[in-house]
C-alpha cells in the first residue's frame, strides 16, 4: 500500500481528526481558516473549533481576481495562470495560519479547500442546449497540498453536478450533519454574496431537507460601495443606506427577474446580480439620478425581500421554526432588521454562535465536514435526488508529495 494511502486509511480510522476548513467567498474579502477538530462521521459528526482566522487579501488579489470574475469573457491565459497562484497563495496563508497558532503540519489530517468560485453556470442561467450545469473554482488543491505539506480535498461542487445537483449549495451536507435537532425546525440562512438556506426538519427525516439559493445577499451592495465608494469594499454598518430611501419603483424592477419563479432547487450568482443587474432596472424606471444612499437603501430591502420571501415559504404552515444566520450579512444591522420585519411569524434571528459555531466561520467548517465525510464517513441516504441533493461522496485528493 502507498504510504499515502495509508495514511488515509490511519486518518480514517482514529477517533478524531484534526482538519483544516478553507472558504474563499465571492465578496473577496479573505480566506476564512477553520482549525476543526472533528470526531465521527455522519448524523455523529461532533466538531470542535480550535482556532479560527480570516486572512485578509490584499488589493492585489481582489484585482487579479476581478479581471476573471463573473465575466462570461475573459483572458484564459490569466485564468490558467491564476489557477495555481491561488492554490499555492493559499498554501501560504495556511502555513502562516499554522505558525501562528504553533500547530504542526504533521499534525493536520488534511485541508478541505473550497478555492475561489469565478464562475457558476446552471442551466438556467446559460442558453446552450447541448450543456448541463457548470461551475468553475480556481485554486489548484495540488499546488495548495505541495505548499503546506498537508494531504489536500478539494473540488467538491464537481461531483454534485455529476450526480444531477447544480454544484450549490453545498451546505446542506454539513448543516444536516451537524445542525439538525428533534427539539425544532430550523432554518439555516447564510448571507453571503449570494443568499441560501438550509430547511432542517426536526423529525431529522434526510428526504424532507430543503436547500437553496434564494437570491442576491450582498453581491450588488458590496459591488456598488466599490465602485462609488472606494477604497471602502462593504456598506460598514449600514451607513450609506440608512441615510437613504427605499424607491419602491426601483425596488419592484430588481425583484422581476424569473429567478425569482423557478422551481426549486435552484442557483444563480454574480453573473446575474450585478451592477449591471441594477444599471438596466434603473434604465426601466427612470431612477438614474437616484441619490447613492437612495440606491444603497433599496439595494438593502432588496436583498431583504427575496431572503424574508423564502424565509416565509419554508415557515409557512410549520409551528416551533427557528432561524440561525450566517455570513457578512448578519454584519449589516438594517440587512437584518428588514428581514425581521419582513417575517411576522419570527420573534427574533438567531446567528450560529446560539449553536456552537462562529458564524463567520461556518462555511469553513462546512466543507471540513466535507472532507471528513470523505475521509471517514458513510453516503448519507437522503433520498431526495429531486430536492437537487444527490447521496454521493464530495472531494478530490490531492498528496503533498
Amino acid at each position: 500500500m502507498h504510504q499515502h494511502i495509508l495514511k488515509l486509511y490511519n486518518s480514517a480510522k482514529k477517533q478524531q481528526r484534526l482538519i483544516i476548513g478553507l472558504m474563499s467567498g465571492t465578496s473577496l474579502d479573505g480566506l476564512d481558516v477553520a482549525l476543526c477538530q472533528i470526531s465521527g462521521q455522519g448524523m455523529e459528526t461532533q466538531i470542535s473549533v480550535l482556532a479560527f482566522e480570516t486572512v485578509d487579501y490584499d488589493d492585489d488579489y481582489k484585482q487579479k481576481i476581478k479581471k476573471v470574475f463573473a465575466k462570461r469573457e475573459c483572458d484564459l491565459e490569466l485564468v490558467t495562470l491564476l489557477h495555481p497562484w491561488v492554490g499555492a497563495l493559499h498554501g501560504k496563508m495556511v502555513n502562516q495560519c499554522l505558525a501562528k497558532w504553533n500547530i504542526a503540519a504533521d499534525d493536520i489530517d488534511a485541508i478541505a479547500s473550497h478555492g475561489q468560485t469565478i464562475y457558476h453556470c446552471p442551466k438556467s442561467q446559460h442558453s446552450h442546449a447541448d450543456f448541463n450545469h457548470g461551475t468553475l473554482q480556481i485554486g489548484d488543491s495540488d499546488h495548495l497540498a505541495v505548499t503546506t505539506g498537508i494531504t489536500t480535498i478539494a473540488d467538491f461542487r464537481q461531483k454534485h453536478i455529476a450526480a444531477g445537483g447544480e454544484g450549490a449549495p453545498l451546505a446542506v451536507y454539513g448543516d444536516y450533519l451537524f445542525f439538525t435537532s428533534a427539539d425544532e425546525n430550523r432554518i439555516l440562512l447564510n448571507m453571503g454574496g449570494i443568499a441560501n438556506l438550509t430547511y432542517l426538519p426536526r423529525s431529522a427525516d434526510a428526504s424532507a431537507v430543503f436547500s437553496s439559493d434564494i437570491g442576491p445577499g450582498n453581491t450588488i451592495m458590496d459591488a456598488y460601495i466599490q465602485r462609488y465608494f472606494a477604497p471602502l469594499h462593504y456598506d460598514k454598518d449600514s451607513q450609506v443606506a440608512a441615510q437613504g430611501t427605499v424607491n419602491q419603483a426601483l425596488l419592484t424592477a430588481l425583484c422581476d427577474n424569473e429567478f425569482f419563479s423557478l422551481a426549486l432547487p435552484k442557483t444563480t450568482g454574480p453573473e446575474v446580480f450585478n451592477l449591471q443587474y441594477l444599471a438596466r432596472a434603473q434604465a426601466a424606471t427612470n431612477t438614474t439620478e437616484l441619490t447613492h444612499p437612495d440606491v444603497m437603501a433599496t439595494l438593502n430591502r432588496f436583498s431583504a425581500q427575496v431572503i424574508a420571501n423564502a424565509i416565509n415559504d419554508c415557515s409557512a404552515k410549520l409551528d416551533n421554526v427557528a432561524v440561525y444566520a450566517s455570513g457578512g450579512g448578519i454584519h449589516n444591522p438594517l440587512l437584518m432588521q428588514h428581514i425581521l420585519s419582513l417575517c411576522p411569524q419570527l420573534q427574533m434571528i438567531k446567528n450560529t454562535h446560539a449553536l456552537g459555531i462562529d458564524p463567520d466561520a461556518k462555511e469553513a467548517v462546512l466543507f471540513a465536514i466535507l472532507a471528513n465525510e470523505c475521509l471517514a464517513g458513510g453516503q448519507q441516504r437522503f433520498g431526495n435526488q429531486a430536492q437537487g441533493i444527490p447521496t454521493i461522496t464530495m472531494g478530490k485528493v490531492s498528496f503533498a508529495d
